[in-house]
């Protein structure tokens, strides 16, 4: 089969990828999805065709009135890019400015401006004919291949600018079911993974813990499998290695393509107060030789946030192991504003201040009594790499009397250089672009 398939399009390199793609999963075992046998082998499935989302004209123009109550720098405007149901992280192609959408769901959208006015023509479903659950992790690699990282799967679909246009898509399941962490400790709280490529070609993903504060029976296996951490892949799958643990619940992180270094951002434990514990924006440094410092330990669950003790560990000494491989975060965020998606600023149509600056999400609190966050910040880095300053970039997605007009959840970088901001409240995809 593969050898026939292989013999028509050798000479694409469409056909390279996808032969990269199942040299990269031989022997990997497929999820308890009959679909994704078919798909592996290049047979079609027999799904319906995509749904589309209409992109209906009045919604658009509700959307952009409240935006209008959204506040940015001078020479700063924000626009409907896009009306995607639940829309949470975000990844964009290399080539055709296509945008993949996850969600908390069962749904990964596919955007496309077709006619390049920075405006999405089409939003469909994208590969209904895999089955998926809580697909809210996507990261896009230089060389054209989408990950997806579910609750307890990760999907490869390799040479997915060529596979858009139908039901079916060339998909892999590199982490089979189960076996991203123990099935038995399947949650459906704080499952929302995020992911991104390394500059090692490796994939790296969120493992956020389900409990508001981990109970002391977790921690050994938690510690070991990296449930509260960051893990990483080869990008076939293999070779798993635990790059950190102590993190709470994670949706958002970046390499910082100066130094290599890695950020993430962490939500801290609720129920302590409407001001504490702060939220973080945190940083694994990079050694002398140039890789990642594996094995740091940042906080939770001893810490609720920044130096703030949990009320259950609080009594608790910190195991000497811990504490030595403590990390503080680089930035204390404001408490319960849920701190999400984030990224490194790398184009050239914002002022050259923003180069190299983190953009990062505030959801917005759930529970303060006095609501906070649902805003875009801006972090800016030292000549050493290390956060110097962080303020509003983009607010007034919440009313003064408190209520949430939207609810930003990751920022990506858009082809031209602008910046894409999704909304899981208003159910849309903003951009926002700079003119001088």
């Amino acid at each position: 089969m593969t050898r026939t398939f292989g013999t028509v399009l050798k000479r694409s390199a469409t056909a390279i990828a996808i032969g990269a793609a199942l040299s990269m999963v031989s022997g990997v075992g497929f999820a308890n999805d009959a679909n994704l046998e078919k798909l592996g082998s290049f047979k079609k499935t027999n799904t319906p065709p995509p749904k589309r989302i209409a992109q209906d004209p009045t919604y658009i123009a509700n959307l952009k009135k409240m935006l209008t109550n959204v506040k940015l720098p001078d020479g700063f405007k924000i626009d409907v890019f896009a009306v995607v149901p639940d829309a949470r992280t975000i990844a964009v192609s290399r080539n055709t400015a296509a945008v993949w959408v996850g969600t908390r769901k069962q749904n990964v959208y596919f955007a496309n401006d077709r006619d390049m006015d920075n405006v999405a023509d089409t939003v469909e479903d994208f590969s209904p004919s895999v089955k998926f659950d809580t697909p809210a992790g996507l990261c896009y690699t230089p060389d054209g291949f989408l990950y997806v990282a579910e609750r307890n799967r990760v999907m490869m679909f390799p040479a997915v600018e060529y596979f858009t246009e139908g039901s079916d898509t060339v998909a892999f399941a590199v982490v089979k079911q189960g076996d991203l962490i123990p099935a038995e400790e399947e949650s459906y709280n704080h499952t929302a993974r995020a992911c991104t490529i390394g500059p090692d070609n490796r994939i790296y993903i969120t493992l956020g813990q389900p409990f508001n504060v981990t109970p002391p029976e977790k921690l050994d296996l938690y510690r070991k499998v990296g449930i509260g951490g960051i893990v990483s892949f080869n990008r076939d799958g293999g070779d798993r290695k635990v790059v950190l643990t102590g993190l709470r619940n994670s949706s958002g992180l970046a390499f910082n393509p100066k130094d290599g270094a890695l950020w993430w951002t962490d939500n801290q434990v609720d129920g302590m107060g409407d001001e504490t514990p702060p939220g973080e924006l945190n940083k694994v440094p990079v050694g002398s030789d140039g890789k990642l410092v594996h094995g740091g330990w940042y906080g939770h669950p001893w810490y609720g946030g920044g130096d703030v003790r949990t009320d259950d560990y609080k009594d608790k000494a910190i195991p000497t192991e811990l504490a030595s491989a403590y990390v503080k975060p680089q930035v204390e965020m404001i408490a319960h504003a849920a701190d999400l998606g984030m990224m490194f600023y790398t184009g050239d149509q914002f002022p050259a201040k923003y180069k190299n600056a983190i953009f990062s999400a505030q959801h917005g609190s759930w529970n303060a009594v006095k609501p906070r966050g649902a805003r875009v910040m801006v972090t800016y880095l030292d000549d050493k790499g290390n956060a110097a300053k962080t303020e509003p970039f983009a607010e007034g997605f919440m009313t003064s009397a408190g209520y949430y007009l939207g609810r930003p959840v990751d920022v990506q970088q858009y082809v031209d250089g602008s910046i894409l901001v999704s909304d899981d409240k208003a159910g849309a995809v903003y951009r926002i672009s700079y003119q001088k």
